[in-house]
């Protein structure tokens, strides 16, 4: 399934999880975490396992639970998991211990509910904090069958380091947003995993929003966060290859089928290499 746009639905309010599904994202979050204030989250819950149920047959149904430095997030878990989520995002997440755990958690209740055993996914958020920053290479040396995707937080980041800015006056991210952006992309692709960029906070600001998801994609990642409807469509449009690029990626598997011992090609007055094989057929598999 696609997996370009991760659209942040607050888990308290009936309203609007009742319109997500018409949003056009790919990837649904119901959030149980910062969107909910803490005397909804029981009223929250119940109301993200009802709507699990009611739209079993969507993909992309995942629920952010809270950090597991709070009271609430086994109570998170032992709610929403009636209604089969496909993957619980985990925020604040401090290294591939809290992983663990929270796959430890779901094992006993796949188990109690008749669930697959290891058929809910995680996503970590691996940077919302400095020392959790910091632990984004462990990833790769753990063991975490249930690791869908890496995906990083700048705001929260920026909190807790007292960061008064994370992009400088070009718009670039700084040098430590930028080091945690690359070593979360990276660390998902060792792992062979989704890389999926940080929000673009402003969701007013469609120019913005277009050239971070653009420069998100050109950069290896497979999909962006989204706090806002209006956001869906430009994150959808920026990750999907256009028909130029189509033709140009079969274009080059074509000419490596038709001589399959060639280390290198050329096509269009261009030499052509296996990466650029590898690059294309990435690009045909993000188009299907």
């Amino acid at each position: 399934m696609a997996i370009r746009s991760w659209l942040f639905v607050p888990g308290d309010s009936a309203k609007k999880l009742g319109k997500a599904p018409s949003a056009g994202a790919d990837v649904l979050i119901v959030d149980l975490e910062d969107s909910v204030v803490p005397e909804r989250k029981p009223a929250a819950r119940e109301l993200t396992c009802a709507w699990l149920k009611e739209h079993g047959e969507r993909a992309g149904r995942w629920v952010r639970i809270n950090a597991l430095d709070t009271d609430w997030w086994r109570e998170d878990l032992a709610a929403v998991l009636p209604g089969a989520p496909d993957g619980i995002v985990v925020p604040k997440s401090a290294g591939p211990d809290t992983v663990a755990l929270v796959s430890a958690e779901l094992d006993a209740l796949e188990a109690r509910h008749g669930l697959a055993i290891g058929s809910t996914r995680i996503m970590p958020l691996v940077s919302e904090t400095a020392a959790a920053a910091l632990t984004i290479p462990a990833y790769v040396g753990s063991t975490l069958p249930r690791l869908a995707g890496l995906t990083w937080g700048a705001e929260d980041l920026s909190a807790a380091i007292g960061a008064t800015r994370k992009r400088d006056a070009g718009g670039a991210w700084t040098d430590t947003f930028r080091m945690v952006r690359s070593q979360a992309l990276l660390a998902a692709h060792a792992l062979g995993v989704a890389a999926i960029d940080t929000l673009h906070a402003d969701f007013g600001d469609a120019a913005g929003l277009q050239a971070a998801a653009e420069a998100a994609r050109a950069d290896g990642f497979a999909g962006m966060l989204a706090i806002h409807p209006a956001q869906v469509a430009v994150i959808n449009a920026a990750f999907t290859p256009s028909t130029a690029e189509l033709a140009e990626a079969q274009a080059i598997v074509s000419a490596f089928a038709e001589s399959p011992d060639a280390g290198a090609l050329q096509i269009g007055g261009k030499m052509i290499d296996r990466p650029h094989l590898q690059l294309a057929l990435r690009v045909l598999a993000s188009a299907e």
